[in-house]
């Protein structure tokens, strides 16, 4: 059957839209950075594996901090107050307790993710739930807008059931935020952030990824090997990759069997940092401003220096902690 010129045309313009919405990028993306981070104490005794926020990379924009942590009572991390970030604790064993001075508490287990928006200031106290056991997880910060960092204080916290996974072939990818393979997150992010949970059923298994443009992605190996461009990588290897103008593909196969990482990518902020200990503010004023409200409890600490966690005693508990200890 013959086609007229007008039809023609707009079958071809159908054929190039078409393509041009599947076509994903044939570049790939090269490794800016790799290192294995060192052990070191954080709060109370505590041990962790800091991926960034250290020498080996002090920060990688939006993301100001990421810990990997194993941590078992007495240590932990008693009362401490936060402003103008968030922060993300994604356990995977053990259990992680925590109560907070506007009187939230609860208790976060294996799967678990906590994602805290402390905005104007939260006072609050993280610690392990027994001697005997560890609990092992990441927390990471990270960081808020300008114009986001006194919002109103909120919590987004889901048990492990509640994440989307994508299975495939071997493969498992949980989505916390953002999405892979169509599979979305059910947090939501006040910024462009992906937090990916990768897990092999087997050896050989593909996983491929694609950054965004204007994206800094990173990659943490908690358990096995992988292997990225015939280069293979043991655990507690992190891995930074090139921040491109366009889209960008990578490739990761298992080395072993239950080889596990986690994939984070961001959009950078693109603003000044001003931060010390537990505050990152967007000038030198402003982070003096917070010490001052902690202090003085005022403008989003108010009662904070008449609080103490209940949590921060554990320690003297000796003894394995359930809800009913809350």
């Amino acid at each position: 059957m013959r086609l007229k010129f007008n039809q023609l045309l707009i079958l071809l313009l159908i054929i190039f839209i078409t393509a041009k919405g599947n076509n994903k990028s044939s570049q790939q993306a090269k490794i800016k950075k790799e290192y294995y981070p060192q052990l070191q104490k954080e709060g109370d005794n505590a041990d962790v594996f800091r991926i960034i926020g250290s020498y080996d990379l002090n920060r990688l924009d939006p993301f100001l901090m990421l810990d990997y942590f194993k941590v078992r009572l007495p240590s932990g991390f008693p009362d401490h107050p936060h402003r103008g970030f968030e922060t993300v604790t994604y356990m995977l064993s053990g259990q992680m307790h925590h109560e907070d001075f506007r009187g939230n508490k609860g208790i976060l287990e294996k799967g678990d993710v906590q994602w805290m928006t402390a905005g104007k200031g939260i006072v609050h106290s993280e610690m392990p739930g027994s001697y005997d056991e560890d609990s092992i997880g990441f927390q990471l910060w990270i960081n808020l807008k300008s114009s986001d960092k006194m919002i109103e204080p909120k919590y987004q916290e889901y048990k492990s059931n509640k994440f989307p996974l994508y299975q495939k072939d071997g493969l498992k990818v949980k989505v916390i935020s953002g999405n892979y393979e169509n599979v979305h997150g059910i947090i939501n992010t006040n910024i462009s952030v992906k937090f990916l949970d990768i897990q092999y059923e087997e050896s050989n298994i593909l996983f491929k990824e694609y950054i965004q443009p204007n994206h800094n992605c990173l990659i943490f190996i908690y358990q096995g090997k992988i292997k990225i461009n015939d280069k293979i990588y043991d655990e507690n290897a992190a891995i930074i990759f090139e921040n491109y103008h366009e889209e960008r593909y990578f490739e990761i196969f298992s080395q072993e069997k239950f080889s596990k990482f986690i994939l984070l990518s961001g959009r950078p902020i693109n603003e000044q940092v001003f931060n010390y200990g537990p505050f990152v503010l967007d000038s030198q004023a402003t982070l003096r401003q917070a010490f001052e409200d902690y202090q003085l409890s005022k403008n989003g600490f108010e009662g904070a220096n008449n609080w103490a966690s209940q949590i921060k005693d554990f320690p003297q508990t000796k003894k394995k902690l359930v809800i009913s200890d809350l």
